[in-house]
Order: structure tokens, then sequence, then C-alpha cells
């Protein structure tokens, strides 16, 4: 046995729309299906992807979302997973009773197999969203271990290591990027180096996908891509502004054979445990060993 874990991965760059949750759901599955006929096994799609992300009021907002049990969204995603034999991994506006959570939900072919709650709200999600009360959990596949973190969660050193330190062999991050300030017009986008940066700590493959478009007088940036276990880009940065198909291959059993660096230094095993508790106080039970 090789223990090798070989899985094509595409990032599905579009617009979504604000409120056209049917156009919005029809395109993912047209991307969905592109992916699957060249070959892909796992696809991401950006944050709040069925409904738009810059709501208008609390009423908009819980009219747009949907139940993980009962949604449309999640139906129609749990059946091209179904017809392609692949992973879907999604952003969606979730409703459980009457809170609203920015969510994810991880599908495979055999249906739902769990939802992320985005944990670091982002401006004006606050006005709508609970924070997230699932932690950060992480979804086991027949190709490797994937967790999930949304947007601004990647902004926390703390969300990706705590993956890591459960197994995650993969993050994927379905976000909606903005500008941020005083971004250099010849530097890599912040989100991108972020990303990178947390790769290459963590010795993860991280597949994130955004966005584009400008929404209710908001821009978003693109520049989905995919990234190996050192830190570097397998594929994408995608455009800023047109639609994308990133698609790159990756070996998740790397991950894990990569946090060693040398002979004397493993990223895992070398944290000072002496000095921060071991999962960093949370209740998240260790699973790189």
């Amino acid at each position: 046995m090789t223990g090798e874990a070989e899985i094509q991965i595409s990032c599905l760059q579009f617009e979504p729309r604000i409120g056209e949750l049917e156009r919005n759901v029809e395109t993912s599955i047209s991307l969905i299906r592109d992916a699957a006929a060249q070959g892909s096994k796992l696809v991401v799609l950006p944050e709040l992807c069925n409904s738009g992300y810059v709501l208008g009021s609390r009423k908009e907002a819980y009219e747009l979302s949907e139940t993980v049990e009962t949604g449309r969204s999640i139906a129609a995603w749990a059946k091209a997973a179904a017809d392609h034999d692949l992973h879907v991994v999604a952003g969606f506006l979730e409703r459980q009773d009457d809170r609203l959570y920015n969510s994810a939900v991880v599908i495979g072919p055999k249906g739902v197999i769990g939802t992320y709650r985005k944990n670091h709200l982002w401006n004006a999600e606050a006005l709508y969203f609970e924070r997230g009360d699932l932690g950060f959990p992480v979804f086991h596949t027949p190709f490797g271990r994937i967790g999930v973190l949304i947007c601004y969660d990647g902004w926390f050193p703390e969300a990706w290591r705590l993956l890591a330190l459960q197994g995650a062999d993969l993050v994927c991050v379905p976000t909606n990027w903005v500008p941020m300030a005083e971004q250099p017009a010849n530097a890599p986008a912040m989100a991108n180096i972020l990303c990178m940066a947390a790769a290459h700590s963590n010795s993860m493959f991280v597949a994130a996908c955004d966005r584009i478009g400008t929404e209710r007088g908001q821009p978003f940036i693109g520049q989905s891509l995919i990234i190996n276990p050192n830190g570097w880009p397998i594929a994408g940065p995608a455009s800023v502004s047109d639609p994308a198909m990133v698609t790159g291959i990756c070996n998740l059993s790397a991950a894990r054979r990569q946090r060693t660096w040398n002979d004397f230094n493993q990223v895992m095993r070398d944290r000072r445990t002496d000095l921060y508790p071991e999962m960093l106080g949370t209740a998240a039970r260790p699973g790189w060993y």
C-alpha cells in the first residue's frame, strides 16, 4: 500500500447575484458538470454562492436562507455530486430555527457529509448571522481529511492550526474576498498571502474559491487559487474580474510527508506545548499523529 491520495480539485469562480437563487444554483451546477467532465473529483464554490452576499435586511436574509435538510440548493448540489461521483464544498445561507448562519456544506456522492458555520463574521454580517457554533470540524472522505474555513476565518492563524492538529490534509475556503486597505497594485492579494502562509506553516493543501463582480456597490477580487503544502500555488491565482475554473492535481499524502522539513524539524512536533495548550484551549482532539 502506497498511501497515495491523488485527487483533481477545481475552484469554480463565478458571479452570484443577490436574491437570484435559481439562477445561482443553475450556474453552479453547470460549472460542476464542466469540472466533472475534465476529471475533477472535488469542487469548491464561493461563499454564499446560492444567495449572494450583500444583504439588505434581516428579512431578506431570512427569505434567502434554507436548511440543510430541506434546502433546494443542498438538494441540487447533492444530486450533482451523485450524478458525477464527486465531492462538493459550497457556501450557502443556512437557517436553523430562527437563527441564520454563513455556512458551507460538504457533500459527497452519497449525500451530505457535514456543515461548517463561519466563526469570524466580517463587517455587516454581524447584523444577520450568528457566529459559528460547530467549532472547526474535519470531514473524512475516501481521499483524505478536509477542513473548511470561510473568508475572514482565514485571517486567524488559530483556525488553520486547529484544522491541521485534527489531521486535515486539505482546507477548502469558500470566500467573498473584498479589496483590502492600502493593497499595493503590484503585490499579491493579502488573502492569497494569508492562504499561502497557512498552507506552508501547517503543511496542508488549500483550495480557496472566490467570487467576482460588484454587488450593491461592493466589489470582489476573484483570484481563486490552489496551494500546495509548501505554500506555493499550483493553480491560479485566477482573474480579478472573469469567471474561471482553477484546477490542480493534489496528492494529499504529501501534506503529511512534508511536515518533516529536515533531520531536526517537524512542524507539528516542534510546537512548544509546554508554553501553550496542545489544542489551543479547545475541546478539539488531536488527529495529526
